[in-house]
């Protein structure tokens, strides 16, 4: 495990669980919830689930599960990978919960065994703010590229790079300098006490322009299908996500 993965390890095993907890309730709580209608939990993307039955998906940093366990209602079977055990304990109690399976494999992405999963997955299945955390997103892009059979499909969402010019001026960051890793807050660092964020681990991270996504997509050998940008999370007239449906 690499140096950046070392770090970003630690950062999400510090008390991620209690942080889920935190955020969406006790596992069982969130379970109910998704029980109702598991496509909805999928928001922006149920679009592209909606056949999903028999198929094999991987949610590539998966996190807490809430994502895996609705495509799992779905029908399809599921593997999670992520950097974090904390996420994992979560994520397997909201399946159990939820009265369905998901495996879910502790790893850094970039050690995958492509002897077991090479040309293995039917739709792999990245969103919620992942690539920064790969300081080679041609490696990862390549990585991503051998998991998924021939024709399927790979939906990529992340943070819209163009985000980081329109927040305020104390958040605003450089869109073509952060070439370099560096380091930063863990995501859910702020929904703890004041006095209690000193104690937190800082992330590794290397900032991307969109061409950088879109080339390394391309590059890595998948045919872009489709590009979408979404407002902010409150309906704001602004570049906040996108996604980019991709298939090998």
């Amino acid at each position: 495990m690499n140096e950046q993965s070392k770090r970003n390890k630690i950062a999400w095993e510090h008390r991620a669980y209690e942080f889920w907890n935190k955020r969406y309730g006790a596992p069982e709580k969130l379970a109910e919830e998704i029980i109702k209608n598991p496509i909805t939990h999928l928001k922006k993307h149920k679009q592209y689930f909606r056949h999903i039955e028999g198929k094999k998906v991987a949610n590539l940093c998966g996190s807490n599960g809430r994502k895996a366990v609705p495509i799992a209602l779905l029908g399809a079977d599921v593997i999670v990978f992520d950097i974090s055990e904390e996420n994992k304990q979560y994520a397997l109690e909201l399946a159990g919960y939820a009265k369905t399976t998901i495996d879910y494999i502790v790893t850094d992405i970039y050690e995958i065994d492509l002897s077991a999963y090479q040309n293995y997955f039917d739709v792999l299945y990245l969103e919620g703010g992942i690539l920064h955390y790969f300081a080679d997103i041609e490696k990862l892009l390549s990585i991503l590229y051998a998991l998924l059979k021939t024709n399927g499909k790979m939906i990529l969402s992340d943070f819209h790079p163009l985000r980081k010019c329109i927040l305020t001026d104390s958040e605003k960051g450089s869109y073509f300098g952060n070439k370099n890793l560096q380091l930063g807050d863990l995501a859910y660092k702020n929904f703890f006490d004041e006095a209690e964020q000193t104690d937190f681990p800082s992330v590794s991270i290397r900032l991307y322009t969109l061409s950088d996504i879109i080339n390394a997509v391309i590059g890595s050998g998948f045919q872009l299908e489709k590009f979408d940008e979404h407002r902010g999370w409150n309906g704001e007239d602004i570049p906040w996500e996108f996604t980019i449906l991709a298939r090998k």
